[in-house]
């Protein structure tokens, strides 16, 4: 269910210690289904990178399902040979490195506290167990990525912190939630807001793109501070409204979740959710770890979600879908079903009236987010983004 911007901190940091932004690439893929040709799909996309940059190898980086393609991509001996070094994080444990005869240089990242993949070291890789990180957090973090740098490198970097840069360009990509299939020809229109209610501050957008055919967007210079909404009208299904912290530094990577065709398997799940401009739909989501019961806060106008019920360790929930399940017009808070037996996502009955505008305040970790109650029916999906 993850897309490019799992690595989006982490491709600031490298940038941050040298890398030319321009030589950081994602690779985004259904990992839901489909993936047959996954391989033959990464080794085109490699093949393009090579080309456009006059390398002759890349370093290979993948992240739980990834970490699968990592090792079926490297098993054929043409496709290992574009690789210099091969980085599998929170991934299931192999007998060997990666490559034919183990021949590519592997780095294993994986925590003992990983609920969802129970990793483990691999004989004969360079092994890195981080403690106390969830399935998310061990692609996310700064120490993963003093890792990998050192990995590639042969040396520590020089700072693991995101900083501010000065210049914070912003740019990103529209892909469908799952299958990660390009949102073409969608609008995007850029939208300052009132941190306090989280209202647009003006009536026209700030900056309106339309995706190319690889569902790319942008960019603009966000200004310091500043909270925004990206509003995403795709040619067809709903619109969606994301929410965004203040931007410290460039971010190339900003990634808006559209919705998957209903026969997909996310999207038979998604089209449960309600259309009906009584009440607002709601998706807070937690972009560089889960929401752990017991470990984390999170709330939405004052209701506790980071619950044994909603949030437990096995979950690891990254998304929370919040709304008026039961059409009752009350909040209840309790799960919803369907949503009860998937890793990653999870559902409560909260009810948010959206016949009069009004804020919905959500708060993780100390930060705090408002958004705007837009009628679902109408107005689609509000999201909420925590970095």
């Amino acid at each position: 269910l993850a897309s490019g911007d799992t690595y989006a901190q982490q491709a600031q940091r490298f940038a941050q210690n040298g890398q030319c932004a321009d030589r950081i690439h994602m690779y985004d893929w259904n990992s839901l289904g489909g993936g047959g040709n996954s391989p033959a799909l990464l080794d085109a996309f490699i093949d393009d990178v090579l080309q456009r940059t006059g390398a002759t190898k890349v370093e290979l980086v993948g992240h739980s399902a990834g970490g699968g393609l990592g090792y079926s991509y490297l098993s054929d001996a043409g496709r290992a040979a574009k690789v210099a070094h091969y980085v599998h994080i929170g991934a299931s444990a192999q007998s060997g490195p990666a490559g034919p005869g183990g021949s590519v240089p592997t780095l294993n990242i994986w925590s003992p506290d990983d609920a969802v993949v129970a990793g483990a070291d691999i004989p004969g890789a360079v092994n890195v167990s981080l403690s106390g990180l969830d399935h998310y957090q061990v692609a996310t973090a700064p120490s993963a990525f003093a890792a990998m740098y050192e990995f590639f490198n042969g040396v520590a970097p020089a700072s693991t912190a995101v900083v501010p840069d000065g210049r914070r360009n912003v740019e990103g990509k529209a892909v469908t939630l799952g299958e990660n299939q390009p949102l073409a020809n969608a609008a995007v229109n850029v939208w300052r807001v009132d941190p306090a209610t989280g209202f647009r501050a003006a009536a026209q957008p700030d900056h309106s793109f339309t995706t190319d055919a690889e569902g790319k967007w942008g960019g603009f210079q966000a200004v310091d501070g500043a909270y925004y909404e990206f509003e995403v009208i795709p040619t067809t299904g709903r619109k969606l409204h994301y929410y965004r912290e203040p931007f410290k530094a460039t971010d190339r990577f900003v990634y808006l979740r559209g919705l998957p065709p209903a026969g997909s398997l996310a999207g038979t799940l998604l089209a449960s959710l309600p259309s009906n401009d009584a009440q607002a739909v709601v998706i807070n989501f937690t972009a560089n770890q889960a929401v752990i019961s017991g470990r984390d806060q999170l709330t939405v106008n004052g209701v506790d979600l980071a619950t044994a019920q909603l949030a437990p360790a096995t979950k690891t929930a990254i998304a929370f879908f919040l709304y008026d399940a039961n059409n009752d017009g009350v909040s209840n808070g309790t799960p919803v079903g369907l949503f009860s037996s998937l890793p990653f996502l999870a559902a409560a009955d909260q009810f948010f009236p959206a016949d009069t505008p009004a804020s919905i305040e959500l708060s993780f970790a100390g930060r705090t987010m408002r958004v705007r109650n837009w009628p679902s029916a109408s107005e689609g999906l509000t999201i909420a983004v925590f970095e």
